[in-house]
């Protein structure tokens, strides 16, 4: 189709250029369910070809509700099925997305370089009213797409890595400095941490405040190993700690998952080691895991499911108006259980 210069370009010369009906057209960029993906963006590049936009006026009268939320991922889909986390925090951002009879568009990434392109992709083509970020980096890249697109957001995350995105965020470093603080307490000295991605900025900021509380308690013995999050790695740093020279051994075990620690608890036994006789062991988050294993653990209990409502409906506050600012959800308290006491040995640990 060949559009004159002197003709005003339609909803029906895009309709035309892309093969669709008008309605597909007004779906498309109305960020309405019911299109392929490859019809939608068949339908933007025919509206760009011939340089399309809706009328705003005419689109906000006619909706003036956010009907689809994104929300990126930068997780292999196989662990991510596995992770109580996110299909908690997944849960608490949908109930409060039916409140507002919206959508939840979920995708996975390989990189959050992909998913700055894909935020961009989202918004440009009207398919997202806005997007809840997770897992920042150091100089993360989304942080300046976003400014840049004036796309409303709210950013999962410490404000030192979210730069002017309203965040929500639970303080890390607290929490992590009571979790030693309790072991210490108890009588351990060789303390170890199995941690997340060494990329991810709470995993850095959980490190930093381990060693502090560590060197503040005089844990000579504390040592920490990052992972991927997953079982199969939880449980091979578990095995290697546990393996290693009786004086090097630790008496406990910080995860940052419940996976890794459910996998810890097998390697544990496996070994023939009690716990928390021989081992005690404390995970991060508190899913319903944490509660099925024999012994019970021990965990920092965090209410995942009301951390992604609040997320939810802050971001509904940010695309309501100016965004209330960054703040913080409940921090994480420990929840003994029968996964940690003192070690059998309390002198010198």
């Amino acid at each position: 189709m060949t559009v004159s210069p002197s003709h005003r370009v339609t909803i029906k010369d895009v309709a035309a250029r892309a093969g669709v009906s008008k309605g597909a057209v007004s779906l498309a960029f109305n960020r309405k369910p019911g299109l392929a993906e490859a019809t939608r963006d068949r339908i933007f590049a025919a509206a760009r070809e011939l340089g399309w936009e809706p009328n705003l006026t005419a689109r906000s009268l006619s909706s003036s509700r956010v009907d689809v939320v994104g929300l990126a991922i930068c997780r292999p889909a196989r662990m991510l099925g596995l992770e109580p986390f996110y299909m908690e925090f997944v849960s608490g951002v949908e109930s409060v997305l039916t409140e507002h009879s919206c959508s939840l568009l979920l995708r996975l990434v390989r990189t959050v370089e992909e998913e700055a392109g894909l935020l961009e992709s989202w918004w440009r083509g009207r398919q997202i009213g806005g997007s809840i970020l997770v897992d920042f980096r150091a100089d993360d890249p989304r942080v300046a797409a976003a400014e840049r697109l004036g796309m409303p957001v709210v950013a999962v995350g410490h404000p030192s890595l979210t730069g002017s995105l309203t965040s929500v965020w639970t303080d890390d470093a607290t929490a992590v400095t009571e979790a030693v603080r309790y072991l210490a307490a108890l009588g351990h000295r060789r303390i170890a941490r199995v941690g997340g991605a060494a990329a991810l900025g709470h995993t850095v900021m959980r490190t930093a405040a381990f060693d502090a509380a560590a060197r503040t308690l005089g844990l000579a013995g504390a040592r920490q190993v990052a992972t991927d999050y997953s079982g199969e790695t939880g449980a091979r740093a578990t095995r290697a700690m546990l393996t290693a020279a009786a004086q090097d051994r630790p008496t406990a075990i910080v995860y940052d998952n419940d996976i890794m620690a459910v996998a810890g608890l097998a390697v544990a036994a496996e070994m023939g080691l009690a716990v928390p006789g021989d081992v005690s062991l404390l995970a991060w988050d508190d899913s319903q895991l944490c509660r099925l294993t024999h012994p019970t653990l021990s965990a920092m209990s965090h209410d995942v499911h009301g951390f992604g409502a609040e997320a939810a409906r802050t971001l509904f506050s940010v695309i309501a108006g100016p965004g209330p600012g960054s703040h913080p959800v409940p921090t994480p308290v420990l929840t003994p259980r029968g996964s940690t006491a003192p070690p059998r040995d309390r002198v010198g640990g």
